[in-house]
């Protein structure tokens, strides 16, 4: 088990948006799940919380009850080796949800997500400033991220 991971609080979907995560992430699965007992919170033998990984990595989704949603402050990065796993997180991430800008999505539970091609740090941090300022011009007008013309910017 890691020292520290995340808890991501829902309202009552901590169950269905892990089904979810872990449907779309290969090395994932389901690790455990606490009901509720008489002593709540809300009705005994529901879900309280459900623990689960994704690509390897700990989380807890938590039935908290509407008093706290997901802001962009927070997001989940997603390392893709290119445009193929760029298209594919993307497109299954964003069943539901919204798109933002610059590889930014919201999923239908509210959680932000950046779909961004490992490559793109490199491009943006390489010694050639004029370059990376093409890049970060050209990944601005961009809502999903495109590999091909952020290399060629």
């Amino acid at each position: 088990m890691q020292k520290i991971h995340s808890m991501l609080w829902f309202d009552h979907q901590a169950e269905e948006a892990a089904n979810f995560y872990v449907s779309i992430f290969k090395n994932s699965k389901i690790t455990a799940m606490a009901k509720t007992t008489e002593a709540g919170p809300g009705p005994a033998g529901t879900v309280l919380t459900v623990g689960f990984q994704l690509e390897g990595v700990d989380f807890t989704a938590l039935n908290g009850g509407p008093l706290f949603k997901f802001t962009e402050a927070v997001s989940l990065v997603i390392d893709c080796g290119g445009q193929d796993e760029v298209d594919y997180y993307w497109d299954k991430l964003l069943q539901g949800g919204e798109p933002s800008a610059c590889g930014w999505l919201k999923d239908k539970y509210g959680l932000s997500w950046q779909v961004t091609p490992r490559i793109l740090p490199e491009l943006l941090m390489g010694k050639d400033k004029a370059r990376a300022a093409r890049v970060m011009q050209a990944m601005m007008k961009m809502v999903k991220l495109d590999v091909k013309t952020l290399e060629e910017a």
